[in-house]
């Protein structure tokens, strides 16, 4: 018997990553990326987690999820709580991991139709 998963493809799914990339439906992207199922943000400033701003969590506050996974790169690290200050003050859950596991999650949460955005930080 073949299983296969019905994927909207209007979404935007994480189908691979690695160190340093990370690919979203057919797109390969190798900088700091936001995604929710309706939205790409490319341009996302931080590329490092030392680069992590409170401005930067803002952005991700006005996208309006219900949780954010943030994923530090290939390990797990926590950003000061004065950063995600913006994402707390609105009610939104944080979970934070190393990328990988913030990519799996994502996909596991989309699929519940959930609203969620995973900001990935693809460098260390």
């Amino acid at each position: 018997m073949r299983f296969s998963l019905d994927i909207d493809t209007s979404q935007h799914f994480v189908r691979g990553y690695g160190s340093g990339w990370v690919k979203i439906n057919d797109q390969e992207i190798r900088r700091s990326v936001i995604v929710t199922p309706e939205q790409l943000v490319t341009d996302w400033p931080p590329q490092t987690f030392a680069d992590l701003e409170e401005a930067h969590f803002e952005v991700i506050a006005q996208l309006e999820p219900e949780i954010v996974l943030l994923g530090t790169g290939d390990r797990q690290r926590f950003p000061h709580p004065r950063l995600m200050q913006a994402l707390m003050a609105r009610g939104i859950g944080v979970e934070v991991m190393d990328t990988s596991a913030a990519c799996r999650t994502y996909n596991i949460i989309m699929l519940e139709s959930r609203r969620v955005a995973a900001a990935l930080l693809l460098a260390d």
